[in-house]
Formats: C-alpha cells, sequence, structure tokens
C-alpha cells in the first residue's frame, strides 16, 4: 500500500452521515434484514436494497461501502436482540449462561440467513452488540470462579457449541421453509422412505421408539437442551478440579 493511502476506516468507528439525508444507516440495515429474513441471503444485493428503499444504490454507498461491510452491520444489530444479564452471581453462573445459550440459539433461528454470514463475518470484524453478549458470557464465568486464562476458552466452548447447533438447525428449516410445508409434515412425508431403507439396526430402532410421532420442534429443544447440558457439566467440572 502506498505510503501517502490510509486504509479505510472500520465501519464501527466511521461515524454515521448526517440525519437530514433521505436514508439513513439504520434505514438500510432496517431494510436489509428484513429482505434477508423474507427472501434469504442471495437476493441482498446494493440495488434490490435501494429498490426496496426507494433510492439508488449510489444512496447506500454514501453509508457503507460494500455488501460485506453491510453484512457486518446486519449481523450486529440482529445480535442486539438478546436479553443480556445485568449482573453475575456465583451461585446462578449456570443457569445464566444457560438462559444466554437458549437466547443466542433462538435469535439465530429467527434469523436463519445468519447462519451462511457467520462464518463470513467472524470475529474480525466484531461489532458492538456481538461483543457484549461476549462480555455478559465472560462475566458469568468469571463468577463462576474461572481462572483468567480460562474464562475465553469456556466462553467460545460454549458459544461454538451453541452457533453449530443453530446453524445446522438454520439450514435445515430453511430447507423446510423452501419446501411449502410445516417441520411436522416435511418429517411425516420422509418417515415412509427412511423405514423402508433404513437397515434393521435393533439400536437404531429402540432410538425411534422413545420418540413415536413426537413434535419434532420438541425433540430438537430437548436434543439442543441435553448437549448445553453435558458441556456446562463439563464446564463445571473443570470448577470441581
Amino acid at each position: 500500500m502506498p505510503a501517502d493511502k490510509k486504509p479505510a476506516p472500520s465501519v464501527w468507528t466511521r461515524p454515521s452521515r448526517p440525519q437530514r439525508e433521505q436514508l439513513t444507516r439504520e434505514q438500510i440495515v432496517t431494510a436489509a434484514i428484513e429482505l434477508l429474513d423474507s427472501e434469504g441471503t442471495e437476493a441482498l444485493s446494493m440495488r434490490r436494497l435501494g429498490s426496496r428503499l426507494g433510492a439508488g444504490a449510489t444512496s447506500l454507498y454514501r453509508h457503507v461501502a460494500n455488501r460485506d461491510e453491510l453484512i457486518q452491520l446486519v449481523v450486529d444489530d440482529v445480535y442486539g436482540e438478546l436479553d443480556l444479564p445485568t449482573t453475575a452471581e456465583r451461585s446462578r453462573w449456570r443457569a445464566t449462561a444457560t438462559r444466554i445459550a437458549a437466547d443466542l440459539r433462538a435469535m439465530t433461528l429467527r434469523h436463519p440467513w445468519i447462519a451462511t454470514e457467520l462464518g463470513q463475518v467472524g470475529l474480525v470484524h466484531i461489532g458492538p452488540n456481538a461483543m457484549r453478549m461476549t462480555s455478559a458470557l465472560l462475566a458469568q464465568f468469571e463468577a463462576a470462579g474461572f481462572p483468567a486464562q480460562e474464562r475465553e476458552r469456556a466462553g467460545g466452548t460454549l458459544t461454538a457449541y451453541v452457533i453449530g447447533i443453530a446453524i445446522s438447525e438454520a439450514a435445515y428449516l430453511s430447507l423446510i421453509a423452501a419446501s411449502g410445508q410445516s417441520e411436522q409434515e416435511w418429517v411425516a412425508s420422509l418417515r415412509p422412505d427412511y423405514e423402508e431403507t433404513a437397515p434393521p439396526e435393533p439400536r437404531r430402532r429402540d432410538a425411534d421408539s422413545t420418540q413415536p410421532q413426537s413434535d419434532p420442534q420438541q425433540i430438537r429443544d430437548a436434543d439442543f437442551s441435553y448437549g448445553l447440558e453435558r458441556v456446562l457439566d463439563g464446564l463445571a467440572a473443570r470448577l470441581n478440579a
């Protein structure tokens, strides 16, 4: 890079343009989330978004440099939906961490498009709302008594579990939505083929018999809770050690 050419400032440090302009950054982000929620990531382009807002793409570029920068903004705005705790108590660290994890999963499932974007945004361009979530989680592990060198690892382990499960669920639910069926209808339509082609495995048959015709959402919720509890069991064991 030439010595006289400065790198572009971060979207997080660049000030918003004056409110007197026709569009604000907040309006652009809100419209982008609505478009993503209704039509998915492939539908999001600066031109399409400008048309939705009744403005040219050039107007959008006055607030965001490109689509990647817009994605950073919308992802962090969605993180702002989380209802984060304001206190941390040793006796309640596990219950509070459970609530944060459940809220993070619910947020991801409300916005299935985030599944494909989280991996691209990563932690390099983490925004203020995502940082607040991380700080709230670290506060719980600090209150629990984790040593300083383990708090971030503990938080990262918990977050990786939640995001990994939620991304998989979001992709699954997006596939069902595209079929025009409800989740229960979609699962029921697959069962005859599964039963016909699945090998006669006794262990698999025993597992299936414990969930006969159950609500698939309840199964997903129970599976998530089971895995979350086992992750927290492992972290709690570190404290006891």
